[in-house]
């Protein structure tokens, strides 16, 4: 089931979109992305744009530098110049080369890429994998630009440098969040991850349930019973896992049938009294303290979040944090 709100849309899919409206008008339009980024750069890696002599979609991060780089690829496209441009931009003023105009002090590489109309059926491909979620990374090489698919657990990224240079990048949401129980919060949740580049699944065992039919955001929705949560939720290094189901008892129901996944992020909403008796609960079926300290719980920022549309920023905001950090 695909959301109809567009604020849930993978952030690229309007620069392919872009890309291949001006292709398919016979107008030339050129691919800017970053393929590597380091320290406090206004871009980070995979942040991209299309530019075409009447606009352009997407982002490298704003700013002089970005401006720097629309200008070109412009001049580019006037003068029918094809040539590809890799260039380092360096974010400090002393910098002795490459310096980018911004002084925020990071690094990145960034690529200047004019696309072929020969290049249409793969820019197409990259939109179709981002509506229909399939597995699929695109190349960019002196080869040109190829969709192939991606594994499972491949990379978000991969960058060579060098005269042979290439990138790959998977398309779609790099993390994805499953929220257990469909309710009010989970909506306020939903909401707030649609903006975050999170592909979103909602659970809950409730058929029938307003709060889950009526959810515009998530990208997947499903009733499951919670004893099969095991088998339902995907486990790897990019999946975050928020338990808000609607009582105790499906809580635990679901923290059992989770806890064992290994996944970025595993939090429960509660109140403190109820996690304490949760978590003594858990101890006493066996539990170990080091399975149990894999939880954050009570989940969120700690911000006296009262209201479903304040609990959610408070736990957006802890998932960002998570995912931002080393």
């Amino acid at each position: 089931m695909y959301p109809t709100s567009s604020s849930s849309r993978p952030r690229d899919l309007l620069v392919w979109q872009h890309a291949a409206t001006h292709l398919r008008a016979g107008q030339p339009v050129t691919l800017l992305c970053v393929l590597s980024s380091h320290g406090s750069s206004p871009g980070r890696q995979g942040f991209k744009m299309s530019v075409a002599p009447d606009g352009t979609a997407g982002s490298i991060g704003g700013g002089i530098m970005e401006h720097k780089f629309v200008d070109l690829a412009w001049a580019k496209q006037r003068e029918a110049d094809s040539a590809v441009v890799l260039r380092p931009q360096i974010h400090r003023r002393e910098a002795p080369t490459d310096r980018s105009g911004m002084i925020c002090s990071g690094e990145q590489v960034v690529l200047l890429f004019p696309l072929k109309p020969t290049d249409l059926p793969a820019v197409e491909a990259c939109q179709r994998a981002l509506t229909e979620f399939s597995a699929s990374s695109f190349r960019l090489s002196d080869a040109g630009l190829q969709v192939v698919p991606a594994p499972g657990q491949a990379s978000a990224f991969q960058y060579r440098e060098g005269s042979d240079w290439s990138y790959e990048e998977r398309l779609g949401f790099r993390d994805q969040v499953t929220i257990v129980g469909g309710g009010h919060v989970a909506l306020a949740l939903s909401r707030v991850l649609a903006t975050l580049d999170f592909e979103l699944t909602v659970l809950d065992d409730r058929p029938g349930l307003n709060t889950l039919e009526e959810n515009p955001y998530a990208h997947h929705k499903r009733t499951v019973p919670y004893d099969t949560l095991a088998r339902e939720v995907a486990s790897g290094p990019n999946q975050f896992i928020v338990i808000m189901t609607f009582g105790y008892r499906p809580d635990e129901v679901a923290l059992r049938q989770l806890l064992s996944h290994e996944v970025k992020y595993l939090g429960l909403m509660g109140s403190k009294a109820k996690i304490k008796e949760l978590m003594a609960s858990m101890r006493a079926a066996g539990y170990s303290e080091a399975q149990l300290a894999r939880v954050h719980a009570p989940i969120g920022l700690p911000i006296q979040s009262r209201t479903p549309e304040e609990i959610a920023i408070s736990v957006a905001a802890e998932l960002i944090r998570v995912r931002n950090s080393a």
